[in-house]
Parts: structure tokens; sequence; C-alpha cells
């Protein structure tokens, strides 16, 4: 028979052991993930981000890459987004490692129910007195929006060679009668208005970042286009498009070459609606809406009479960490699902988290990290979802110097041109082996993304963005050689 000293020394090994290996495992520099086996049964799987690593960062991503796109596993937006550019250190350029990556908001059909920024562009507007959800700055803040207001007077588009203004009725949507609307990149590779809508192309140096009065984020004006609708939009543009008198108005104050700013404002409030919120959505890097119920503040966690056992996703955070949680559930005698007070427990005291906030749960619960879907989502695999939130390692911007502004070039092959640098971004046209253009200038002509380096060009009038390795410089002939 094992004797007493024996067996317990037995269990304390496997306990030792047990401990070891649920510890914090390091995916990258500032990035951990560990897995939990709680009593309930439940499975969690938790990533963590350490807020004081300067090149490590949190934005959102949406289905397809935009929203108009349709739905996407969370698998494939983090591999969409991975090498790709952003506007992290206020200029373009720096490249995305994609580390984790979470299902972000609810859904009705193919877009996310509340507001997102994404890379610091406001691409859709929060609903009135609706959540705002989880947002990060780009000072690196960090905080929790619960309810937003667009105040008309506070967000404004503004014509310094005129003097005049016009309010902004929507982003990313199509105006109504006697609108004007604001077109981000992430809306789609066009604004799909018609022929009887007056659109305005704005090349910006960045993105549309909320910038209350009296800031403001400029543009200039790259095309006028009267009546003519469906713009293109390429990756570092937005389009104001216009209808009634919206668009006598716009008309009657812009010309090519003009100098456009645009103010917005998110007035925040506490969950009354009604008591004002100290968070400031100012240059807000990245937020998107939460789907039910903030269940932790400030170390307090909420009471609630919704005490129903679902899979979840969360996220929360300290004043040390970022945390993505996800808890399996509905699998008997595996995995049940946490209640909110359960969840708001285990982010408290198993995380040390102050404040956390729950996203969309069920079977679209889904955690990926460094390639892999961590968890068992309940469907039996993962959900087509429309947005999602990414831990990214930021990597130094790279450029090439194959080609310099105004060489002639030619292309290799059949090749896309796009509206941005990298495949993240839509295609304007095929290009034809042998075909004829010039490169452009750009800040970042000659970026590393996607794996290869991009270049700005004009084919015949077609303006957009192509892969380094699909063009050569014009070969002339100078027959004073013969």
């Amino acid at each position: 028979m094992i004797s007493k000293r024996i067996f317990f020394l037995a269990v304390a090994l496997v306990l030792f052991i047990g401990t070891v290996t649920a510890q914090w495992t390091q995916i990258r520099e500032g990035i951990d993930y560990r897995e939990y086996t709680l009593t309930g049964p439940n499975n969690v799987f938790v990533t963590r981000m350490d807020r004081s690593n300067t090149d490590c960062i949190i934005d959102s991503c949406i289905a397809q890459g935009t929203l108009t796109g349709g739905k996407e596993r969370v698998s494939g937006m983090a591999n969409r987004y991975d090498e790709t550019i952003g506007y992290w250190g206020q200029s373009w350029g720096q490249r995305y490692e994609v580390v984790a990556a979470i299902n972000g908001d609810g859904f009705s059909t193919i877009q996310p129910t509340g507001g997102q920024i994404i890379s610091g562009w406001y691409a859709k507007r929060f609903g009135e007195f609706y959540g705002g959800g989880f947002v990060w700055t780009l000072n690196r803040g960090v905080f929790m929006g619960e309810c937003v207001r667009h105040i008309s007077n506070k967000n404004i588009i503004a014509y310094p060679a005129t003097g005049q203004k016009q309010n902004i009725n929507g982003i990313n949507v199509s105006p109504g009668a006697d609108e004007i609307v604001i077109f981000t990149p992430q809306y789609g590779n066009s604004t799909g208005t018609g022929a009887g809508v007056s659109e305005v192309l704005v090349e910006m140096p960045r993105p549309l970042l909320i910038m209350p009065l009296s800031n403001y984020v400029t543009g200039h004006v790259s095309q006028v286009r009267a009546s003519q609708g469906n713009t293109s939009i390429p990756f570092d543009h937005l389009v104001l498009s216009a209808t009634g008198s919206a668009e006598s108005k716009l008309l009657s104050n812009v010309s090519v070459g003009d100098e456009i700013r645009i103010s917005q404002e998110i007035t925040h409030y506490k969950q009354d609606c009604s008591t004002p919120n100290s968070g400031d959505y100012s240059k807000a890097y990245c937020t998107i809406g939460f789907m039910a119920f903030m269940f932790l503040k400030d170390g307090v966690v909420q009471p609630t009479t919704n005490h129903d056992i679902h899979p979840r996703t969360a996220v929360a955070y300290n004043d040390d960490y970022i945390f993505f949680v996800v808890v399996d559930g509905r699998d008997a005698g595996v995995s049940i699902g946490m209640t909110y007070t359960e969840l708001g427990n285990f982010c408290k005291n198993d995380l040390g988290a102050t404040w956390g906030v729950n996203q969309d749960g069920g079977g679209s619960s889904t955690m990926w990290v460094d390639g892999d879907v961590k968890n068992n989502p309940s469907d039996g695999s993962e959900r087509y979802v429309t947005n999602g939130l990414m831990m990214i390692r930021v990597q130094p911007t790279s450029l090439s110097t194959t080609f310099d502004p105004t060489d002639s070039i030619t292309a290799s092959s059949s090749t896309q041109l796009r509206l941005g640098p990298g495949t993240l971004y839509g295609s304007i046209t095929t290009l034809s082996p042998g075909q004829s253009g010039s490169v452009l200038d750009h800040s970042i002509n000659g970026v590393l993304a996607k794996g290869q380096y991009w270049w700005k060009t004009d084919f015949g009038g077609n303006v957009g963005w192509v892969s380094e390795s699909s063009i050569n410089h014009t070969v002339v002939d100078d027959w004073s050689l013969y």
C-alpha cells in the first residue's frame, strides 16, 4: 500500500506540474497567452498585452476588409490584416504583425451593430445614445465608452477658402435628401452611389480621426465629380457625397487643390445617457461596439438580473495589461459557459482586471492566437462574423529604392492595380503585360506590405498601387549606339 506521505507528495507534484503548465506563455515580446480550467466546468482562453510595451498595440478589423464585403471568420480577418500597414506612429507605413484576435460586436446582416474606428478612421458611426465599447487611443490610452451622441454643430466640414461649413449627416451611408456624408476606404472600393449624386475626392495625410473643435483633420481636394456618383476610394482618401441643397453648397465651396477641414466629436455620457463621462475619444485609434453589458467597472462587478449561461467573449484591462478573454460553453461536462457575474469575478479575481465589457458571445466566441484557433467554438467550427479586435506587434516601415518618382515603367505580367499598398485594398483594374505607366510621388512609395513592395503609379489615367515584382523600368532603345 502506498504510504500517505508518498500519496501526498504525488498529489503535490501533480498540482505543481499543473500550476507550471498553466502559467503565462510569451507569444511575442509584450503579448502572452494562458488557458484556465475552472470549476463549472469551464475552459477559459486569455491573451494579455503589456500596455507599457510600445511595440504592441490594439486595433479593430472588419470582415473582408470593408463594411460592404460580407462576413468572415476571425482567423480570416487576422490573416487578412497581418502584414498590412497602419497609421500607428502618426504616419502611414508601419506594418502589422497580428498576434491575437477575437470576435467583436454583434451583427444583424453584414455589418456590426455598433460603431467602429479602424486604424484611426471613424468608419461606422455609433447609433445615438448607444454603447461606445472599448476604446484605444493614439497616446496608448484606454477607456470604456457607455453612451455616445453626435451633436450636429460639433461634427462639421469646413472650407477655409470660402469660410463656409456644413454639418456632417453620416459616415459610410448613402446620403439622404439634402444631406452630405463622408465615405472612408473601409466602406468598399467605391461609394456605390448613383449618377445624380455629386462627390468630392479628398486626399488625406492621416485618417479621419475624432478631432473636436477647435481642432480638425485636413485634406486637399483631388477631384470634383458633379452628378457622377460611385467614386473610387483610395486608401488615403475620403469622399464627400451630397444631394440637393447640401450638394449645391458643397460644389459652390470647393475646387481642386482646396483645403478641407473636418472636425468630429463624440459626446460621451455614462450608462444613464445624461451624466458626462470623462473618456475622451479624441484621436481614438480603434473602438468597437459592445454586445450587451459592461460587467466590471472600476474594480466592481456590476449587478445584473441576467443570469444566463453562454460562451463569452470579453475585453478587460487594468493599469498594466489589456486582456482578450474567451470562455467556451454549451459542452456539458467540458465547458458550460459563464454568467455575466461569473465573467466579472473571473476577470477581477483571476486576471486582476478593473474594467471589462462583454462582446458578442455564443457561437461567435473565438480566440485566435499566432495562427491557431485556441478554443472550441460552440457551433463546432468558427462562425462567420462582421468584426473583431486584434493584438498587434508593430514592425518598422520598410521602403524600397528601386524606382523614383516620374520613372517610366512597364507591367511585366498580368497584375492588379489596387486602391492602396497591399492586397487588403481592392482592385481598380487588371494591367496587361507590356502596358506602360509611370511612378507617382508619395511619402511611402516602395512600402513593404503583405510580403511585397508597393508603388503608386499611373497607367493611362488609372492611378493606383502595384507590386514591385510586377513592374520593370521601361527600356528605351538608344539608336545612336547602332
